[in-house]
């Protein structure tokens, strides 16, 4: 497993007044409503849809793109995005600062998020990410050839793949290396020259008054707390979505090198938007 980002200044206490709670109460209320209906009609819809057409999902992403919106007006998170999702065949890659880039990066464009298999097991947020169709994968050497055929097999059925190559989230204030060894499976006979990359940087701008890491998620934070914490801000920030032109998996000649492309590409708009 990669290890987790620490940061050399502690996260800031979490403190909850009682106008804070009457906002966790309501916008929980709210949201849990959404989330849990709305997962309840995709797995209706799943039963008709998985065996008439399998692998491809002609309806049930639609609910998890609504879901996502609305969301952000429900939390009251102003939602934006630059560029444009591309549509060529293949998969996404971005910085990962929170749990709120799941609704981020589902918002704008249809994606299957590439996560560690230990998340299939995770109360609530385990079953959201098997529902929606998630790309569960061991970080063992035994299992590349496994990955590499389950890959192939999603992104030849049109599927656009959305992983993390950080490896971990952060603050939201710095991109961390990427690491390459998902890249390697873009490199195959039947996928190099078909697919492509798309590079996307996520930018969160904290609320009016609170420290620019406000949403990030970090080291050994609890989900519950930051959950509690996001839930109750008075006022809130933004999320904004940078969509970087798609790179030619066949334009590269090693999995390092592609990798070292979108890593550039999305330190940039990082950089950019400061």
């Amino acid at each position: 497993m990669s290890p987790t980002w620490e940061s050399e200044e502690a996260p800031e206490a979490i403190q909850i007044g009682l106008g804070g709670w009457m906002r966790v109460v309501l916008r929980g209320l709210i949201l849990g409503t959404l989330v849990f209906g709305c997962l309840g009609i995709l797995l209706l819809v799943r039963l008709i849809e998985r065996p008439l057409f399998g692998l491809k999902r002609p309806v049930t992403p639609f609910i998890v793109q609504f879901v996502c919106r609305n969301a952000f007006r429900i939390l009251g998170i102003s939602f934006t995005t630059r560029g444009a999702p591309m549509h060529e065949r293949g998969a996404v890659v971005a910085n990962h600062a929170s749990w709120l880039d799941i609704f981020s990066l589902n918002a704008r464009k249809r994606v299957y998020f590439v996560s560690k298999a230990e998340v299939a097991r995770w109360p609530a947020i385990g079953w959201l990410a098997r529902a929606t169709g998630t790309v569960f994968i061991e970080r063992d050497r035994k299992h590349a050839r496994e990955q590499t055929e389950l890959f192939e097999q999603r992104l030849l059925a049109g599927h656009r793949l959305l992983f993390f190559p950080e490896g971990t989230s952060t603050d939201g204030q710095r991109v961390l290396p990427f690491k390459t060894t998902l890249f390697a499976a873009f490199f195959s006979d039947h996928l190099r020259d078909a697919m492509h990359i798309q590079p996307v940087t996520v930018i969160y701008r904290a609320p009016e008054g609170q420290p620019a890491r406000f949403y990030g998620w970090w080291g050994d934070m609890a989900f519950g707390p930051h959950l509690l914490k996001t839930l109750a801000a008075a006022r809130q920030g933004a999320v904004e979505l940078v969509y970087h032109p798609p790179l030619r998996v066949a334009d590269f000649d090693s999995r390092k090198s592609v990798a070292a492309a979108c890593e550039a590409a999305v330190r940039q708009g990082l950089n950019a938007s400061r």
